[in-house]
């Protein structure tokens, strides 16, 4: 009795449910025309199927039953998705142009003229299929011709005001401190060196100090205080055979150490203060500015084609080791940052002339994609250059044709570098390029490239 008026209630309901679809639907033209009811027709049937099989009851002994119930619903619910839009109506502003029904109501037979509106909508993705099929190979060609080729323009004027302003800097050294045995300045950086990628912005201005062998003498970086292999200092020896000033930079010691910092606030109050940059900038056709807030010697030089940023950064070559004035932030000021930059790039090139290979292509994209996001532009460089280094020793094959397979091997030995939270550098394993980074950014570095890893094209979006 129980599931007799059960079902009975069901078939009034079925009742009232069909009796107000069929008036909604012999009204829909009316006030839809027969594109909107048609629209409206399908939506209806196939929600209305929903409510049927969600009211039926369900044979729970019979697995078939159910599966082809789950089926049947997922097919109406695609059913509801793909139902085409209805045109939407003519603004006031459009009414100048013809409508696409010029008459109304339309005449009998008129709506099954081929003249519906689904041309226009299916127009895009005739267009955008070809973008789809695009392999890995090609996005990587295409991003980088579009996106990280520097304008010639740049790529010519930004070394060439960098050298000018190189050679005013020599000068006034030569001039203002000619007790102090500074090099011949030199330019480095990606832009020079071919691994350059987005922008002709920055280069760095390397300052040579000419350091006596006699007088002084490298302290590993194990030795050191913050017991950091790729940190030096730089000891005075013999004082008590060869006293304090018989080295022209005895007045930058600290505690019988060659302090980096010490030289660093001489330079900086001399840029500041003693050197006329708007005369230079003006001799030079472009505007000179000392950068006060930064803990590195940075200049910004701004002309009407090209802005850029330049570092000066003393270094000292001793004992096979280039030793750079850049100590870590702290209360540390006599330790010096041994740079593998120009090894880096030596190999590098090297290793493509070997084997006619990529690797300077791949870092170029490499390097471009990581410079310009906000989660892994602590990657770009040497970190970078260090991991094709070591994927170069076991994947022998970097032909042009095989950019995208090296392009993605990198990218999986990077995450596994970063699930370690160690990078070891190619030249010194005892050194972790990644011993500056914080747990949060390594993993939040992890997270993306690891996301990359099967969707490259979260990292070859046009910024």
């Amino acid at each position: 009795m129980a599931e007799f008026t059960r079902q009975r209630g069901k078939r009034q309901e079925d009742g009232g449910l069909g009796s107000v679809l069929d008036l909604l639907l012999a009204n829909a033209r009316l006030v839809l025309g027969v594109s909107g009811a048609a629209v409206l027709a399908v939506a209806t049937l196939a929600v209305k199927r929903l409510i049927d099989r969600a009211t039926s009851p369900r044979d729970e002994g019979d697995p078939k039953a159910e599966q082809k119930t789950l089926e049947e619903s997922w097919q109406d619910l695609a059913l509801i998705k793909a139902t085409p839009k209805p045109p939407k109506k003519q603004r006031r502003e459009d009414l100048s142009e013809p409508l696409l029904s010029p008459a109304w109501p339309p005449a009998p037979g008129e709506a099954c003229k081929p003249k519906v509106c689904s041309a226009p909508l299916e127009t895009p993705r005739v267009e955008s299929s070809p973008l789809c099929c695009l392999t890995l190979q090609e996005k990587l060609l295409s991003h980088y011709s579009s996106q990280l080729a520097v304008p010639e323009v740049q790529a010519s004027l930004a070394p060439q005001l960098a050298r000018s302003i190189c050679a005013q800097l020599q000068n006034f050294l030569r001039s203002k401190c000619p007790e102090l045995p500074f090099g011949s300045l030199f330019l480095s950086g990606p832009l020079l060196d071919g691994l350059g990628a987005l922008a002709a912005d920055h280069v760095n201005l390397m300052l040579p100090v000419v350091l006596d062998a006699a007088l002084w003498n490298l302290i590993p970086g194990e030795d050191t205080v913050v017991r950091n292999p790729q940190y030096w200092m730089i000891k005075r020896t013999d004082l008590e055979y060869f006293p304090r000033g018989r080295s022209p930079w005895d007045r930058f010691i600290v505690g019988r150490y060659l302090s980096s910092n010490a030289l660093n606030e001489t330079l900086r109050k001399m840029l500041v203060a003693s050197i006329n940059w708007p005369a230079i900038g003006s001799l030079l056709g472009c505007v000179i500015h000392p950068v006060m807030a930064s803990q590195e010697l940075k200049l910004e030089v701004k002309h009407d084609q090209v802005e850029l940023s330049i570092t000066l950064f003393p270094v000292v070559e001793m004992e096979d080791k280039v030793l750079l004035a850049a100590p870590p932030e702290g209360l540390v000021e006599n330790l010096w940052l041994e740079s593998f930059y120009r090894a880096e790039v030596s190999k590098v090139k090297e290793l493509d002339a070997g084997d006619s290979g990529a690797r300077q292509h791949c870092l170029r994209i490499l390097n471009g994609i990581c410079k310009s996001h906000p989660t892994l532009h602590k990657l770009s460089g040497s970190p970078l250059t260090h991991v094709v280094l070591h994927l170069s020793a076991t994947s022998l094959d970097w032909a042009e044709e095989s950019l995208a397979d090296r392009f993605q091997q990198v990218l999986e030995e990077l995450v596994s570098y970063l699930e370690e939270g160690v990078l070891p550098s190619y030249f010194n394993h005892k050194i972790n390029l990644f011993c500056e980074l914080l747990e949060e950014e390594i993993d939040e570095m992890g997270f993306m490239v690891y996301r990359a890893i099967s969707e490259p094209e979260l990292l070859l979006k046009e910024k």
